[in-house]
């Protein structure tokens, strides 16, 4: 099994552009990130010194999210919200740059919250032409895009596998597939495992942290060794992106500890 570190969580007190050769010299080879950039469109220079900093790391940007607007705001995304679908479609273009710049292998599409003021139909009929978008995008790099299930914020409309998948049906693109955070499902009340074996052929990319609390894996209840050995066992060949929040000395003393593929 190959990991990915997502530099945008793990590694919180360094700064930004000095994540991907911390993940290096942990004895990692490939990283993923957040949307790293205040701007939906940034300026070229920061698009090329983030892309440097990758590279100048020797990793693998294998993720990376599109924009996702204010998330400490609260925001998850953009691409429901038809006020913004040009910024989405700008966004994704840059995104897909990046990556095909770095071999980055799936990108990350939050759907977006619900919108008082919108007509749910309104959001879902946007949303269905953003996701086609990136997923027509991604598939010319030879990548895909990612539709994720998550937890912590009532507004956000997608909270089991089951929710993303059904939104996967009505896009309708072999290039859009599920995210499976097996943090986000157990917090919402879905059952990892059962997602899994739903939906082996639909996962695009695995995500972990262990629940309650978003630590690495040991720190909570979840069975994160069995998780993957389930998911490997169901044809998952990508890597799994360790999104933890460190709450350890070791954040990746868990790999020996807990007995995980490797």
């Amino acid at each position: 099994m190959r990991y990915t570190v997502n530099c945008s969580i793990v590694f919180p007190d360094l700064p930004l552009l000095d994540r991907p050769a911390a993940a290096a010299a942990a004895g990692f080879d490939a990283v993923e990130f957040w949307w790293p950039f205040a701007d939906s469109v940034p300026g070229d220079h920061e698009v090329d010194a983030f892309v440097t900093a990758v590279a100048d790391a020797g990793v693998t940007l294998t993720g990376l999210n599109f924009t996702a607007g204010d998330m400490a705001a609260g925001e998850r995304g953009i691409l429901s919200d038809p006020a913004r679908a040009g910024e989405f479609a700008d966004n994704v273009a840059v995104a897909v740059g990046i990556g095909e710049r770095l071999g980055t292998l799936g990108f990350n599409a939050l759907y977006g919250n619900r919108r008082d003021d919108l007509d749910p139909r309104v959001q879902d009929e946007t949303a269905v032409r953003s996701l086609a978008l990136a997923a027509d995008a991604a598939a010319r790099i030879g990548a895909v895009a990612l539709l994720e299930p998550v937890s912590g914020v009532d507004a956000y409309p997608l909270r089991t596998a089951d929710d993303a998948v059904a939104v996967l049906d009505r896009v309708g693109s072999p290039h859009l597939r599920l995210l499976l955070d097996v943090y986000h499902l157990a917090v919402n009340g879905d059952d990892p495992a059962a997602a899994i074996d739903r939906h082996a052929d639909r996962i695009g990319h695995v995500q972990i942290a262990d629940a309650p609390g978003r630590g690495e894996p040991g720190t909570g209840d979840l069975p994160i060794a069995d998780l993957l050995a389930r998911v490997v066992a169901a044809g998952y060949d990508g890597p799994v992106s360790l999104e933890y929040k460190p709450v350890t000395a070791d954040p990746f003393g868990w790999l020996t500890r807990e007995g995980a593929p490797a």
